[in-house]
């Protein structure tokens, strides 16, 4: 069944994990709370218990030993004691049983597709991925190139094969200008073995802050090369500061984005695009209590009056820990 599979495919875990049947079912609960439901915080809650059960290395006997890891309280603990008890959950049948949860997240398999749109497709009677390919005319363009390559995006990408990529992005840009900053985030940074998408953060020099009002074309040159030399296959879309696309190097197609972000914000962009959720929202708010505002463009110091002051000079990724008296964690040490 299609749900199963996918909820699999998104699982933080494996069957080397003594916990992966508790992390399955509530990566599916999870999925179902935001494309369905469209409840945020309960997804979220669901990915933190998933996650503390994929990093705990013992399998957990009752709900009351899940409630003693960080981000399992009693409701969950009652589900992984129901699960336990019976093998199955009953909120999760129901959910399996109706058409409309079926359907939109079937439909939310495909890139450029969200729950609103899938919800829309479903009331109009596209009710599955075999219908939705005889009513493309209802898709925009990157919802086109979601459903035609929706195997391919499925496919997990291999460690070995980003790191070709990144390799040829960055001799690709060393000899355009030597100058070039290029960094993959996401899981990859993290040390991962696999990841779900590309995405990659780009700098140079030239490109500045205090300079955003003037028209760049640097992102535009940088995705023509690379489309010349048969890296990018398609364009999804392609604005001065972010593109979005298909790339390929071996049979499979995969998604990549490049974003250009200015020189001296390029730090904030890494930490912020490296990830995880989890660990930046600790780290914005331990920069909140030590008199900092911190997103994925600057960090700056909170004013008496309560109003950000100029954004700090950061260098490196370790200045953003060090400004805000945080312990630098290794970008493999933040899965969290």
């Amino acid at each position: 069944m299609i749900w199963n599979k996918m909820s699999k495919r998104k699982a933080p875990s494996d069957s080397t994990n003594p916990n992966h049947d508790f992390c399955e079912f509530l990566i599916e609960l999870a999925d179902y709370e935001k494309n369905v439901a469209r409840n945020i915080y309960k997804s979220n809650a669901y990915r933190k218990a998933a996650s503390a059960l994929a990093k705990h290395g013992k399998r957990i006997k009752s709900g009351e030993e899940a409630q003693k890891l960080d981000g399992i309280g009693d409701k969950i603990s009652k589900k992984i004691d129901e699960f336990l008890e019976t093998g199955k959950l009953k909120k999760l049948d129901n959910i399996r049983n109706d058409d409309a949860s079926v359907s939109i997240k079937e439909l939310t398999r495909v890139s450029g597709i969200g729950p609103a749109k899938a919800k829309e497709l479903y009331d109009s009677g596209v009710t599955n991925i075999d219908i939705l390919l005889k009513n493309q005319d209802k898709l925009n363009h990157h919802q086109i190139l979601g459903l035609k390559y929706l195997n391919d995006f499925e496919e997990k990408i291999p460690r070995n094969e980003v790191i070709e990529v990144e390799q040829i992005i960055k001799k690709t840009l060393h000899n355009l200008d030597p100058k070039y900053k290029v960094t993959i985030c996401g899981s990859y940074r993290r040390g991962k073995e696999f990841s779900g998408d590309i995405d990659t953060l780009i700098s140079h020099p030239s490109f500045m802050s205090h300079g955003l009002k003037k028209k760049s074309d640097k992102l535009q040159v940088v995705v023509d090369i690379l489309k010349k030399n048969n890296l990018i296959t398609e364009t999804i879309s392609l604005g001065e500061a972010k593109f979005m696309g298909v790339c390929k190097v071996n049979r499979i197609s995969r998604r990549l984005d490049i974003r250009l972000n200015p020189y001296d914000q390029f730090y904030c962009a890494v930490l912020y695009f490296t990830g995880s959720d989890l660990f930046n929202k600790q780290m914005r708010e331990h920069a909140i209590n030590q008199g900092f505002t911190l997103n994925e463009y600057t960090l700056r110091p909170m004013g008496s009056t309560g109003i950000p002051g100029e954004p700090v000079e950061i260098t490196s990724e370790k200045d953003i820990f060090d400004y805000i008296d945080y312990p630098y964690k290794k970008p493999e040490e933040r899965n969290i």
